[in-house]
């Protein structure tokens, strides 16, 4: 029920102009979650991150686990083909990377442009993450949807 009251306080994310300020902040995002959501989702919610490590801790969330997985098969898929390139070695284990996922990095890595290359994968990303949308809107996934498309939205404005 908690999930719910914080849901409806906040902005959308959704259709946001590139150009118009960001409806919420993630302070003021922290502030709200922390007035309505236990410790446990806290707790998760301030280990989400837009960069995983390798071996990232487990998540209570079946949508972080996804996020991270995805996120970490994209930034192996960019070094395999960025070693391919420069015709070096680099090994990804027995991980497969899926056909849209190739294609993103491969178009990044061919890029001539890094700011074309970088709108290139925030535009894979922002896709990714929708498509790991929780289909209930007042769900504790929700919220950890929200949490990191507003990291992502953060971090492509930052890009000049």
């Amino acid at each position: 029920m908690a999930e719910y009251y914080l849901i409806s306080q906040l902005p959308s994310l959704d259709g946001i102009n590139e150009n118009a300020p960001l409806p919420i902040n993630q302070e003021r995002f922290e502030e709200l979650y922390q007035r309505f959501l236990g410790k446990k989702a806290q707790t998760e919610l301030k280990k989400l991150t837009l960069i995983p490590p390798m071996n990232p801790e487990k998540s209570s969330s079946s949508l972080v686990e996804k996020w991270n997985e995805g996120e970490s098969d994209l930034r192996l898929a960019l070094a395999k083909l960025r070693a391919d390139k420069m015709n070096k070695h680099f090994e990804v284990g027995n991980r497969s990377f899926s056909v849209g996922l190739m294609q993103a990095a491969r178009s990044a890595v061919e890029s001539e442009s890094p700011m074309e290359a970088e709108k290139l994968l925030n535009r894979y990303r922002l896709d990714f993450l929708e498509s790991l949308r929780p289909m209930d809107s007042f769900s504790e996934d929700f919220v950890f949807y929200y949490g990191l498309k507003l990291k992502l939205i953060e971090r492509i404005r930052k890009f000049d």
